[in-house]
């Protein structure tokens, strides 16, 4: 499902919320500019139809037995990265800790969350876990592709300031942060070490996942970790007021988030704020739809960028949703399959036995 129809279906609280939101969808606009919605062609009842058992959570369970909800895809870069409104919710009422997956980094998923997600569904957010790996950090330090499997402690230490970053921008959020380093085999000792040095330098807790290797008791220190961070106490908080105009969103977003000093407009760009003042969509959350490789706007900007002016193409108003997309950088809204997709590797034996899920 294309992300203008999953966005306003995972924010959307009940048949009533979906229908209102499937009602408020634009499909194109008429020869005088006006918008025009899917309630105007009479299509809101079908396509709620269509949807009424997708709206429900759909409840799964780990290969270790624990219930999990798993509903809705939305993605971070371009949509608004989460899982649904409604499974949320459901969550946070029948569990004591109700841990949501937000996709990509803080600059995307975690702002994304606050700023969209938790204002439409009246929660507050208590703590933020930031998954770190040795060869992510390599990459931030420079190093190739083909070398990241190869131990270099400088690379990693020039790498940590992305991360440092990160953590700044979940404390930008009012969140409690929780650092976990997702090891892997070719991870070196030293090199786990100084990141979780470099966490208790900015006192941030630090936990080693090995939950790939060990199921869910790898990651017993980090629940830990993440409890002890909840208890804080902590008030989630957005970056920007909703009453903000279009462009002092994306500059506090771009300057307090993605390190950089300002955002340009394109003359498309330029038009599309002018036809989201128009409609009186100007009150409305803002949704970056930009690359997840970098914390600015341009993928080939690894580290912690500074000092760079992000580019926005163009504007999108996603009525449905309840959002405006700004589109930055040469993002692909639509998703590819790699090279090699994980669905060559999967196979049924005669005996009834799947292989290559991992």
């Amino acid at each position: 499902m294309e992300n203008h129809q999953l966005a306003p279906l995972c924010l959307s609280r009940d048949y009533h919320d979906l229908k209102n939101r499937l009602g408020q969808i634009i499909v194109g606009y008429d020869l005088q500019g006006r918008p025009v919605r899917a309630i105007q062609l009479k299509a809101v009842g079908s396509m709620a139809a269509i949807l009424r058992e997708t709206l429900e959570p759909n409840l799964a369970q780990t290969a270790e037995g624990t219930p999990a909800l798993i509903h809705g895809g939305p993605f971070a870069n371009i949509a608004h990265g989460t899982s649904s409104l409604v499974s949320i919710l459901l969550g946070l009422s029948e569990a004591d800790y109700c841990v949501v997956e937000a996709g990509f980094g803080s600059e995307l998923g975690a702002e994304k969350f606050v700023d969209i997600v938790s204002r439409v569904g009246g929660f507050n957010v208590s703590a933020a876990v930031i998954v770190a790996t040795v060869r992510a950090l390599r990459h931030h330090g420079g190093v190739p592709a083909e070398k990241l499997n190869s131990t270099d402690p400088e690379a990693v230490k020039r790498g940590l300031g992305n991360l440092g970053k990160h953590i700044e921008n979940v404390r930008t959020l009012g969140l409690a942060p929780v650092v976990t380093i997702n090891k892997f085999q070719s991870d070196e000792p030293r090199e786990i070490q100084m990141i979780e040095q470099f966490c208790s330098s900015l006192n941030v807790p630090c936990a080693v996942s090995t939950v790939f290797q060990d199921g869910g008791e790898g990651a017993t220190e980090l629940a830990e970790r993440v409890v002890e961070a909840t208890r804080k106490g902590a008030q989630s908080h957005p970056v920007y007021p909703l009453e903000a105009s279009v462009e002092d969103k994306l500059e506090a977003v771009v300057k307090d988030l993605y390190g950089g000093i300002g955002a340009e407009y394109t003359s498309d760009a330029k038009k599309d704020l002018d036809r989201i003042a128009r409609l009186s969509f100007v009150n409305q959350p803002i949704c970056v739809a930009k690359t997840p490789l970098s914390l600015s706007d341009d993928p080939t900007k690894i580290g912690r960028p500074r000092d760079f002016i992000a580019l926005v193409r163009r504007l999108e108003v996603a009525a449905g949703a309840g959002f405006n997309i700004a589109y930055m950088g040469d993002v692909v809204t639509m998703p590819g399959l790699p090279k090699r997709p994980a669905a060559e590797n999967i196979d049924l034996t005669d005996e009834g036995i799947i292989t290559g899920l991992q």
